[in-house]
């Protein structure tokens, strides 16, 4: 039998990252959605009696992130850079929304990326992946820098078409 702890802490540390972008999104300063991502985290290990085993675990972690950004905006409200809580609220439920399709978002990515052609997965792949500048890629590529912005975008175009036509498909 698996320990609750464990599978506790395992749910923790595999929704980190979507912790840290919904909060990042309610705060907009990396450096605060850090630190309420750590009161985050302590909270959630405080109360993790109170959630239920095998109930979503994203949406109850994403409820008490809410409470925490409102908690930082609160106790830090003479900052004139914070949003107000009905802001916070609003943007909440939009980046609940968002979230919940980024599993099927990632796999669509990844499906729509091997069915690049060898020379625009690179592309993106060194540009995007890997830091490469433009114009840097272009010397590597023997093409000019337009030629470069060209091929990009127009890759960019297809990998959007073609996630947005999976995730579709998914949803269905």
């Amino acid at each position: 039998m698996t320990d609750p702890n464990e599978e506790f802490v395992q749910a923790i540390a595999e929704h980190q990252n979507r912790l840290l972008a919904y909060v990042h999104s309610l705060l907009g300063d990396h450096a605060r959605a850090a630190d309420v991502l750590q009161e985050t985290n302590l909270v959630l290990w405080r109360k993790r009696e109170k959630f239920r085993s095998g109930s979503p675990f994203l949406p109850w972690a994403f409820a008490i992130a809410r409470l925490q950004v409102l908690a930082h905006l609160r106790d830090r409200g003479r900052d004139r850079c914070l949003l107000d809580n009905d802001v916070v609220e609003m943007l909440s439920v939009h980046a609940e929304r968002s979230a919940g399709r980024f599993e099927e978002t990632r796999d669509a990515l990844r499906s729509c990326l091997a069915a690049l052609s060898d020379e625009s997965r690179r592309l993106v792949t060194e540009h995007y992946f890997r830091r490469v500048s433009l114009g840097d890629l272009a010397e590597s590529l023997g093409r000019g820098l337009s030629a470069v912005k060209s091929s990009l975008l127009r890759t960019r175009r297809v990998l959007a078409t073609c996630i947005e036509r999976r995730v579709r498909e998914a949803e269905a």
